[in-house]
């Protein structure tokens, strides 16, 4: 009997859809295929690859409307929030298509005093790339390694993640309906071994990886002892952090530190799970951040009305809660009585938001990656000492410092000497995301 994969809806933990994992022999095939069909695509004019990627734009427009509840039923965002990540989608894939003839262009480099020698950097197709692609935002992240792959004249192995299977069958069928050859974009489902089969395959030539940082390791590990040297990009889990230095606006701080918490029920690499506030801030601003959380309505994400859904599993649930209670029995403090949310039982995927102060680094719930509706805040006498917490971490995702910066000279600097100072990715001004309506911009390290 074949191998399958099946989606439990996570808000009633029913069967949603099954899909069946092909033979070894039939994914070496398609890998086949892919590679045939990656040498002719390579050779339509990138203008003709640019006005494909146009149509695949109107085809996936088209069917946007039914995309939401699909959505909801396979990961348990609230439906009320899904239409935006659609509407991501659209935004990501026009920039890049704009952009893509001149990213993609030869790259001139200075004549030397060489008569009739000339130099130049030519962009080349890699060949065949796989795309593993994560649940909790699968078309987001997956448009930005699909897209440009296809667009660049690549073949893409497309591996969703089990939990959201239809998402990449979605965009698959809207490139094809473009024009974009059905060997070109290939979803294929793949239990772990699959996967790893494919990485190491001498016909893929590149890895794209979106989850967790023990998924990234393996990846990398199967990837170093394949037959061919092969480009890896992983993107990986975060403990993001926020500083909130003494002249933030408070109200709208805590406004966009809440959303960042527990927004998609905080399963975002970067969502916000630690905040160290300035001492002179910290009681007002954890009085106004617990009372924002205790408004949220946590239910059935179908509903609405409903702006916090389930996590994605009843292993994820049960992680999160014991996480909690951990910091709990070790000292830290609940702010958010769970009785506020009759939902949340032990038993389900429905877990009560909480804010918990008096945490400290011993606890996990500021170390490790929590991915679930809760936050630790923490209180700081100086920018050195929230820049020596916000550092105390494995990870390095995002990071964001919250000061009152605009028209105020003082306040630029010192967001600029913390954001050098601060280990990671990308540090964030007064937002958590480049979409957010914010008042100022990004610093990237």
């Amino acid at each position: 009997m074949p191998d399958t994969q099946t989606t439990i809806t996570p808000h009633n933990q029913a069967p949603y859809i099954t899909k069946t994992y092909p033979t070894e022999a039939e994914l070496d095939g398609y890998i086949k295929s892919a590679q045939t069909a990656q040498a002719s695509w390579a050779k339509v004019p990138l203008k003709d690859r640019i006005a494909t990627g146009r149509k695949f734009m109107e085809e996936f427009r088209a069917m946007s409307q039914d995309l939401p509840l699909e959505l909801t039923l396979q990961m348990g965002r609230p439906i009320s929030q899904c239409a935006g990540e659609v509407k991501g989608f659209l935004e990501r894939a026009d920039y890049m298509l704009s952009i893509a003839e001149s990213a993609l262009s030869d790259v001139g480099l200075e004549e030397t005093d060489k008569p009739g020698f000339k130099r130049y950097i030519k962009r080349v197709p890699l060949g065949v790339v796989l795309v593993i692609a994560p649940w909790n935002f699968p078309y987001l992240v997956s448009i930005n390694s699909v897209l440009p792959a296809i667009i660049a004249g690549n073949a893409v192995i497309f591996k969703p993640s089990p939990q959201t299977p239809l998402t990449a069958e979605r965009f698959a069928t809207a490139l094809v309906r473009a024009g974009v050859p059905k060997d070109i974009i290939q979803v294929v489902h793949m239990s772990p071994s699959l996967t790893s089969h494919t990485i190491s395959h001498p016909s893929v030539n590149f890895v794209s990886f979106t989850g967790s940082v023990v998924g990234g390791r393996t990846v990398e590990e199967v990837a170093v002892k394949s037959s061919n040297l092969k480009g890896v990009a992983l993107e990986l889990g975060g403990k993001d952090p926020a500083y909130v230095r003494s002249d933030a606006d408070l109200e709208y701080t805590v406004a966009e530190l809440v959303d960042g918490a527990m927004f998609n029920s905080g399963q975002s690499c970067c969502a916000i799970e630690r905040i160290y506030v300035h001492e002179s801030l910290f009681d007002e601003f954890v009085k106004k951040y617990a009372e924002s959380v205790k408004s949220y309505k946590l239910g059935d994400p179908t509903n609405p009305e409903t702006n916090l859904g389930p996590v994605v599993s009843l292993a994820s649930a049960e992680r999160i809660r014991k996480q909690v209670a951990d910091a709990v029995a070790a000292g830290a403090k609940a702010l958010v009585p769970e009785d506020l949310f009759p939902v949340a039982k032990p038993g389900t995927t429905y877990v009560a938001p909480q804010v918990l102060v008096n945490v400290n680094h011993s606890m996990d719930v500021m170390m490790e990656e929590t991915f679930g509706p809760v936050v630790g805040i923490q209180k700081v006498s100086s920018d050195e000492e929230a820049i020596k917490l916000m550092n105390d971490s494995p990870y390095g995702l995002t990071a964001s410092v919250w000061t009152n910066a605009e028209g105020n000279p003082e306040s630029q600097e010192a967001f600029v000497k913390l954001a050098d100072e601060i280990e990671t990715g990308t540090v964030f001004l007064n937002r958590i995301r480049p979409t957010d309506k914010a008042k100022v911009g990004t610093y990237e390290d």
